[in-house]
């Protein structure tokens, strides 16, 4: 895991210095729903890279169904003797780079046009406000974007450079 000297992916609310900006929106508290309306969970958080001084993700308290579907977590890099994830008990969070969500401003609810239940169910899960490092992330990547063999990121901050990551 990344050190905190190399750490540069922050919650909102260790940022004492930072707020939204008022072009942008604090989603915290907005509903979460897949790409067939189906509820998802909320937004907890917003996680910034301190480096390029954007939210690159959000962070959603995944709704109790996402949990009950007891998914194994999609790992395309468990191939060749790599382990598995698995979700534990406590692990009811999960990021959305904020490039995959769509913000309805009227009903205050994110969405998002290609993810469906499933998906979300299948992706590997963190406790709350849990350090946030480049492996996550990739794990992360993959699960919502998914591919037949595993995809090669950039390093550093040229990762965000990425549709996932861009803004709408």
């Amino acid at each position: 895991m990344d050190t905190d000297k190399e750490k540069n992916i922050f919650y909102l609310e260790e940022l004492s210095d930072y707020e939204v900006a008022d072009s942008d929106k604090d989603v915290r508290g907005w509903e979460v729903k897949d790409k067939d309306g189906r509820v998802v969970g909320e937004v907890d958080n917003m996680l910034v890279n301190k480096n390029t001084e954007r939210v690159v993700y959000l962070d959603i308290e995944v709704d109790p169904s996402i949990i009950e579907a007891n998914h194994k977590p999609y790992n395309i890099r468990e191939k060749g003797g790599v382990h598995g994830f698995l979700n534990e008990d406590g692990e009811n969070h999960l990021i959305l780079p904020i490039g995959l969500a769509h913000l309805n401003l009227d009903n205050k609810i994110v969405s998002t046009d290609n993810i469906n239940h499933d998906t979300f169910a299948e992706t590997k899960r963190i406790k709350k406000g849990a350090p946030i490092d480049r492996d996550y992330e990739v794990i992360i990547l993959d699960s919502y974007v998914r591919s037949d063999e595993a995809k090669n990121y950039p390093k550093y901050d040229q990762f965000y450079d990425n549709a996932a990551f861009e803004q709408h």
